[in-house]
């Protein structure tokens, strides 16, 4: 039988305060591994512990800005001290801005970048010595269906979730020969806080126009829920992906292999 399992295994989940990231974590756990997460704040770590609590799960939380190499190298030694080394990245940390291109300052490109592509440069990069030295592990980016296709106003999370795709082959490509395992996971539009604003109800009780046209464009006919994507990160981080590197595993209802519906 092939080993599912993540018993003894340790687990970084970035930005696993709620949505996605709270969802990959609990499913980790579920399968045996001791979880840490990192959250930007306080607020959202006290949310975040009182949630995991409610969910039988300890974890270990840290207040860490992925974008700063020194925090980030001194929670990966702490969580090798306290827990173990890392033995599973999930690098789910991220943000978007709907901008039109035209419009968004230098900055706020910048910074979606800096947070969506150079943060898991940044942890990967911390957690590879270990790995070697362990003899593997599984790092697991979590990409986008923009890391395939273009759309108005996401010209930052675009080219950042692009340039996620090229970084899981090459990070595959590179570590492979030590049993490290690098690879994506591209969600659909999933229900979350950070999509909200675009399954909001019109005045008059309608969809948004945004929330038909996915719900048209999917053939699951619905959006993506964060418990659609715990079955694709244990594969990943388990041993039944051993001989699976640089792939991008795409959990989207099927939305990139639709063309759409025809017109009546």
């Amino acid at each position: 039988m092939v080993n599912f399992s993540l018993d003894g295994k340790v687990a970084l989940v970035t930005g696993a305060a709620y949505g996605i990231g709270f969802a990959m974590a609990k499913a980790l756990a579920e399968a045996g591994a001791k979880i840490a997460f990192n959250c930007r704040s306080q607020e959202h770590m006290d949310k975040a512990l009182a949630d995991y609590k409610a969910a039988g799960i300890e974890v270990k939380g840290y207040i860490c800005d992925v974008t700063k190499e020194e925090q980030v190298k001194e929670m990966v030694a702490d969580i090798a001290s306290t827990l173990g080394p890392v033995d599973i990245l999930v690098n789910n940390a991220g943000i978007i801005k709907r901008i039109p291109m035209h419009e968004m300052e230098a900055e706020e490109f910048r910074q979606v970048i800096d947070i969506d592509l150079v943060a898991p440069y940044i942890c990967s990069k911390a957690v590879i010595p270990g790995m070697i030295e362990k003899g593997g592990g599984k790092i697991i980016n979590i990409c986008s269906m923009m890391s395939e296709l273009g759309r108005e106003t996401v010209s930052a999370y675009a080219s950042a979730k692009g340039g996620l795709k090229m970084l899981t082959r090459n990070i595959a490509s590179e570590y492979g020969q030590y049993n490290i395992q690098c690879n994506g996971i591209g969600p659909g539009y999933i229900a979350t806080p950070q999509t909200a604003p675009l399954r909001e109800r019109q005045p008059d009780g309608s969809r948004h126009p945004f929330d038909s046209f996915i719900v048209a464009k999917t053939p699951a006919e619905r959006w993506g829920t964060p418990e659609d994507l715990m079955g694709p990160v244990v594969f990943l981080a388990s041993e039944a992906s051993d001989f699976v590197n640089g792939h991008i595993l795409y959990v989207d209802g099927g939305i990139l292999a639709y063309i759409g519906k025809q017109p009546k």
